[in-house]
């Protein structure tokens, strides 16, 4: 359902920068309004730019996602200047690139309040409208991380399992309920994004998302996409689906593959800045934008993705090509 100019309303959360950036683009050029909910005014100002150059409304809403009653205020503000909330996507995030032993109790807790709880706390901002109406979409972004945990990023990859965990929970609780919410989570790969610029990091070198890398418009457009189908998951690359397969299949093997390679495949050949500054705490100031430093080395087409994303017509082409084949056959043994 759309608001009464015919536009959907997309919530999204991380909207000043990286994959919320990009996916704040993928729904505005959709024709959507959006409400930019991050900490980082600068950023949100640049993104509702964007918003309205394309002929959506952008709402300003600047929130620090741990904070439920800043969430839940946010939602208010969306719901009362530009309308119903027709899509809600969890992306906020922040991360601690460091050995689990140089990483403090302070820092695993907020990274847990952030990229965890901020997903719990959107979530139930999104459900208290949505069940009023008995529609909506909920849009988790995840990650392969969620399913296979790698060296020096323990307290995110234990908020990506702990947002599919509680996930799961709530996607057989609508289903127990016959809801017309629907709930499902779209898994990246790494991903060109400044994340890698301004995390906390306690390496000797720069760090870097792990080889392939892909740009954040591949990101967006899954996530809009898993807006508008019903599936229940979104994998997009095949670096994901290998990891989750992998992982359930010779999880040992994967534990000494990482203990060999998850480090130095973390990190580019640039030393550390020993002045680096980060955002775990508190935004850096400026517009950042959708894309990262690794646009060289990044990956603006996903076969893989390709192929999953069309994967029905795909099937229906290939179940029609048999039965040509089939026709063809009998044919020719009658003949």
């Amino acid at each position: 359902m759309a608001t009464s100019d015919g536009r959907k309303v997309v919530v999204i959360t991380g909207a000043s920068a990286g994959v919320g950036r990009a996916a704040v683009r993928a729904f505005a050029e959709r024709g959507a309004h959006v409400g930019l909910v991050a900490r980082g005014r600068d950023g949100l100002e640049a993104a509702r730019a964007e918003v309205e150059a394309r002929g959506g409304r952008g709402l300003v809403l600047p929130c620090d996602v741990s904070d439920p009653a800043a969430v839940e205020e946010a939602a208010e503000r969306v719901e009362r200047e530009l309308g119903p909330i027709d899509v809600w996507v969890n992306n906020a995030m922040v991360s601690v690139f460091a050995p689990i032993a140089e990483t403090t109790a302070e820092e695993f807790r907020r990274v847990i309040e952030v990229t965890y709880l901020g997903y719990v706390h959107g979530t139930l901002s999104a459900l208290k409208r949505m069940k009023l109406r008995d529609r909506g979409v909920i849009v988790q972004v995840g990650s392969a991380l969620a399913y296979r945990s790698i060296p020096l990023q323990a307290a995110y990859c234990a908020a990506k399992h702990a947002v599919t965990g509680f996930t799961e929970s709530l996607r057989s609780e609508l289903l127990h309920d016959k809801s017309g919410i629907h709930v499902t989570e779209v898994h990246l790969p790494a991903v060109n994004t400044p994340q890698f610029g301004w995390s906390r990091a306690k390496l000797p070198r720069e760090p870097q998302p792990v080889p392939p890398i892909f740009q954040p418009e591949i990101a967006a457009d899954a996530i809009v996409f898993a807006s508008e189908a019903r599936r229940r998951d979104v994998r997009v690359g095949w670096p994901v689906t290998k990891a989750i397969v992998g992982d359930k299949v010779a999880p040992a093997y994967a534990d000494h593959y990482l203990a060999r390679h998850g480090y130095d495949g973390q990190q580019t050949d640039e030393p550390i800045d020993p002045h680096r500054r980060d955002n775990l705490y508190e935004p850096l100031p400026g517009d950042a934008g959708a894309h990262g430093t690794f646009d060289a080395r990044a990956r603006s087409f996903s076969l893989a993705w390709a192929v999953n994303k069309h994967r029905g017509v795909l099937l229906a082409a290939g179940a029609c090509a048999l039965a040509v084949a089939g026709w063809a056959t009998v044919r020719a043994l009658q003949a």
